[in-house]
């Protein structure tokens, strides 16, 4: 799952609980029933729950590119070879 993914499935839950909170109190409110508004609520987070755990498809719909190992080495140890480079600079300045 990506970024993206792992934000739609972060605003369906809110959306699904909410929404079935509300349905839950107002009919539980309804009927005068608190056995009632309990069981419309679990059956609710359990709906939020069979749809936002698994991996569906549609949450990869911009699957990440990762970079090959060994351009990934190369780029990190150009980096660190800079910063090396950059603190020795430094560090002579400070000297004078």
């Amino acid at each position: 799952m990506n970024w993206e993914g792992q934000k739609l499935v972060e605003e369906l839950m809110q959306y699904l609980l909410l929404a079935s909170a509300l349905i839950s109190f107002s009919t539980g409110f309804g009927f005068s029933s608190v056995k009632l508004m309990f069981l419309i609520y679990a059956s609710g987070a359990l709906l939020t729950l069979l749809i936002t755990v698994p991996d569906w498809p549609f949450y990869n719909r911009r699957p990440l590119v990762w970079l090959d190992a060994k351009v990934a080495e190369a780029s990190n140890s150009r980096l660190l070879k800079a910063k090396v480079a950059a603190q020795q600079k430094a560090s002579k300045t400070m000297k004078k």
